[in-house]
């Protein structure tokens, strides 16, 4: 998982790199990876190993993810990388409530406790931000909303279907879903066209499709067998740690970050390290 997280965490700093639209971008990304995962498998076993409803329910969930991805790359644009990294944090705030909404178990006093622990972590980080940012926090929010659903309802409809076959159903519905909304975004956009991307822009990408994508999506998905959905992605929120450490690195946004920067990866840190000493502690019954 932590794998997955770090893999994850380079998406900020390739979307930043990348000069196009954020649906762009997803459309792009959800694209190349379903061509690698067809050299990767055999795309006619996933339509005979898995029921029309399970197929249906995997395309749905598809679709959330799309929105997750436009969401967090708007983001970027309207703000920076490292603002829609710390906006992915409160992904455990949501996941605390929508878990035991969609298991149908009772919240667990202990979960609420650490993702709120989340809220002051991130206030630290953003306190400084410009007012011309704070539309870029929204969007990221909305993006981390979309980002724990999906990741419970994977959770919740997760089969022994493979990661691959599970990766392909999902992203190939997020990419028919942008193909059909990218019509409607160019007529309310007029001064958004859909441009070809540059060789740098293709360098990019494929390595957004091919290990941030392919690889770490399929990994994340693995670890869905052993752990829950709250621990999943309480462990998405070590994303913003190293996201923003090689913003800091690779994109020169080492001046926006001030001492409150690191008193709030502190927060998040403990917050995420301590998870399971408390679920060992308070756990009620079996994931």
């Amino acid at each position: 998982m932590h794998l997955a997280v770090l893999l994850f965490g380079f998406t900020a700093i390739l979307g930043a790199l990348i000069q196009l639209p954020a649906i762009s971008i997803v459309w792009w990304r959800v694209l190349l990876t379903c061509i690698s995962i067809v050299f990767l498998m055999q795309v006619r076993s996933i339509f005979t190993r898995l029921s029309y409803q399970q197929i249906l329910q995997f395309m749905g969930i598809g679709v959330l993810v799309g929105s997750h991805w436009v969401c967090f790359y708007g983001s970027i644009k309207l703000a920076n990388a490292s603002v829609a990294l710390i906006c992915m944090a409160t992904t455990a705030l949501f996941t605390s409530f929508l878990e035991p909404l969609l298991f149908r178990r009772a919240v667990r006093w202990y979960e609420v406790v650490l993702g709120l622990m989340i809220i002051p972590g991130m206030y630290l980080i953003v306190d400084s931000l410009e007012s011309g940012m704070l539309l870029g926090v929204w969007v990221g929010l909305l993006s981390a909303f979309l980002a724990s659903l999906f990741a419970t309802l994977n959770k919740k409809v997760i089969t022994n279907a493979r990661p691959f076959a599970i990766t392909f159903l999902e992203l190939g519905s997020a990419w028919l879903f942008l193909t059909l909304l990218f019509p409607f975004y160019l007529q309310t956009n007029e001064n958004v066209a859909f441009v070809p991307p540059s060789l740098a822009d293709w360098f990019y990408l494929l390595a957004l499709a091919l290990l941030c994508t392919t690889l770490a999506y399929s990994l994340s998905l693995r670890a869905l067998h052993h752990i829950s959905a709250f621990a999943s992605n309480l462990s998405l929120n070590l994303e913003p740690v190293y996201g923003i450490l090689l913003a800091w690195v690779l994109l020169n946004e080492n001046e926006e970050l001030s001492d409150n920067f690191y008193y709030g990866v502190l927060l998040i840190l403990l917050t995420v390290f301590s998870y399971p000493l408390l679920r060992k502690w308070f756990m009620v019954g079996k994931e």
